[in-house]
């Protein structure tokens, strides 16, 4: 189980991704974060996924968790393509819940699909 520490930091970073952008409801956050995890589960060991496989995995887990409602749910969030989970993530980056490697790019979720195909 968690520990106090981590949910006091966790909202932390929320309010900080808040003041700096509003653009998101803070449950995209929260799903991008989740979705890293379910796709990390899904490896045979945890390693640094790239952007486009982060993409992929959020569709994936939207699919498994929202069904034929997946896109409502993303759009009413303020996501409506995989830029928007670039978007996301570096700002997670920002705020320390997440880590990039130096290669790691914002553009490496450019179009990685379009969300009306799949």
């Amino acid at each position: 189980m968690s520990d106090a520490r981590d949910f006091a930091r966790l909202d932390a970073a929320l309010a900080e991704i808040r003041a700096r952008d509003g653009r998101y409801h803070e449950r995209a956050y929260l799903f991008v974060l989740a979705a890293l995890e379910f796709a990390q589960t899904r490896l045979p060991a945890r390693r640094h996924l790239s952007g486009a496989e982060l993409a992929w995995a959020c569709r994936d887990f939207a699919q498994e968790q929202f069904g034929l409602l997946a896109p409502t749910v993303l759009a009413h969030w303020g996501i409506s393509s995989t830029e928007d989970f670039g978007r996301i993530v570096f700002l997670l980056i920002d705020v320390a819940l997440l880590a990039r490697q130096p290669a790691d790019r914002i553009e490496d979720f450019d179009r990685v699909y379009d969300f009306d195909e799949v």
